[in-house]
């Protein structure tokens, strides 16, 4: 772990990340060779080195804040099957216990089923967060995978925050009310940019909601 923690600091010192826009990922300029990247989200990236592959470095782009509440939430969570663990942080990173398998995001767009029980999985995993003082958020199609036919949620960064959420909720409905029907019958692969378009339609319709609840 030792060795890992000095690579991870170079690629700490030697990486720039940016985001064009507050509603899209954070994307690396240009990531160091022999690293790896395999995920960006809002604030963050994560990246893997081919001779420590059971590990990540996961750097953020933006809120650096949130990195140590980041670290709070792991600390609570403790060991649990659904989600990572935090092995080490520092400014502006943290080493993650990789996870490997695919998002339900990806799941939709290769058309891969998805499994009943994956959805009853996040369900106990959030209800522990819950039990442990968390209050889950964020949590959605590309933060949710299926990793040894379990349901792993991968990114716990807000779940500190206090303000309700209904991504899971909204994604679940949408999963019994329209997949469930349809798509695990009949798998296709649908373009990530109809994917992309009913994202950035979904995040539209949320704001339309809060808008109308709060006139």
């Amino acid at each position: 772990m030792e060795h890992f923690i000095q690579l991870a600091r170079q690629l700490n010192k030697e990486i720039m990340i940016e985001s064009k826009s507050p509603y899209d990922p954070v994307c690396p300029v240009h990531t160091p060779h022999p690293w790896q990247m395999i995920g960006c989200g809002n604030y963050a990236a994560v990246f893997v080195h081919p001779d420590y592959p059971h590990y990540v470095v996961k750097i953020y782009g933006r809120d650096e804040h949130g990195l140590l509440e980041e670290k709070k939430v792991y600390e609570r969570l403790g060991t649990h099957p659904s989600f990572s663990i935090c092995y080490y942080t520092e400014s502006r990173y943290l080493i993650l216990k990789r996870i490997q398998g695919v998002t339900l995001y990806d799941c939709v767009h290769k058309g891969i089923k998805i499994p009943e029980h994956i959805i009853y999985d996040i369900d106990e995993a959030l209800r522990y967060a819950r039990r442990k003082g968390l209050k889950p958020s964020d949590v959605h199609g590309k933060n949710v995978m299926i990793s040894g036919n379990k349901g792993i949620i991968v990114d716990v960064s807000d779940f500190y925050k206090m303000e309700d959420c209904r991504k899971w909720k909204d994604l679940r409905k949408a999963y019994f009310t329209f997949y469930k029907k349809t798509l695990y019958h009949f798998p296709v692969k649908i373009p990530y940019f109809v994917l992309n378009g009913i994202r950035v339609g979904y995040r539209y319709y949320r704001m339309l909601k809060s808008y109308k609840a709060v006139k």
